[in-house]
């Protein structure tokens, strides 16, 4: 029997990628609002962001949409509904 996708280490393990991706950008994102000009940090935020992009296309593509409302492509059937949710995991 095979296990669900969402149960596997390996979707864990992407999840998880991409977490620490977003925990980068929102440290980037704050330190940003009060250091506007910090070039190396800019150049920071949008290597994350260009990797966030890419980590996040990815796992949709093999486990289904992070959000709802356009930001993510689905197949038929339809993918939302599908669980659990990423922040169920």
């Amino acid at each position: 029997m095979n296990a669900h996708p969402f149960h596997t280490e390996e979707y864990r393990q992407a999840l998880e990628q991409l977490q620490v991706v977003d925990f980068v950008l929102l440290e980037l994102n704050l330190y940003l609002d009060t250091h506007p000009w910090d070039v190396q940090a800019i150049q920071q935020f949008n290597h994350y962001t260009h990797e966030r992009m890419k980590i996040a296309n990815q796992f949709q593509e093999k486990y289904g949409p992070l959000q709802n409302y356009g930001h993510a492509y689905s197949g038929c059937p339809w993918s939302w509904i599908e669980t659990p949710w990423p922040w169920q995991v």
